[in-house]
């Protein structure tokens, strides 16, 4: 289950909760509080193992790219070995190889290059995800100790009943 759709729901278990009079505390159905965050423990795992998707995705895109490089060197190698019996023909084919290598390069490089943004943005997009919903969990626990507390504290003023 998509972890973003849980904090939803666990957004909205917390805004339909029904709200202490004279306190910004509300009462929380506990377990569907507690079934919302074990399905949270179950996704967040799912999420990790989605980056670690796209990190061996990204490592397969880097090999694919130096495979070309290598594959079209090794063309433009062979290439300039059979055309060294002419003088004039041996410079332009060397002058091709090298232009031949500088694209490959060049290909693999911002194939490198994409591949980490596209990592990157995985990444960044993951963290935010989680921290939002490290934050909720907090938020639901604060809540859940302050409601105790004030059940343990007979101390407290009561509202009045009429």
């Amino acid at each position: 289950m998509d972890i973003l759709h849980l904090v939803d729901r666990l957004e909205e278990l917390i805004n339909k909760s029904r709200s202490i009079p004279f306190t910004s505390n509300v009462i929380l159905d506990e377990d569907r509080m507690l079934d919302i965050i074990d399905q949270m423990r179950v996704a967040i795992p799912e999420e990790v193992k989605k980056s670690q998707q796209v990190l061996s995705q990204k490592d397969r895109v880097i090999a694919q790219a130096k495979e070309e490089a290598d594959r079209t060197v090794n063309i433009a190698k062979d290439k300039s070995d059979k055309l060294t019996d002419r003088d004039s023909i041996v410079q332009d084919a060397k002058k091709k190889a090298l232009q031949i290598e500088a694209e490959a390069e060049m290909r693999a490089k911002t194939t490198q290059s994409e591949a980490d943004e596209y990592v990157a943005e995985t990444l960044t997009n993951l963290e935010i995800a989680l921290e939002r919903v490290l934050n909720q969990v907090r938020n639901g626990i604060y809540i859940l100790e302050e409601e105790t507390l004030q059940k343990e504290d007979p101390t407290e003023e009561k509202p009045e009943e009429k």
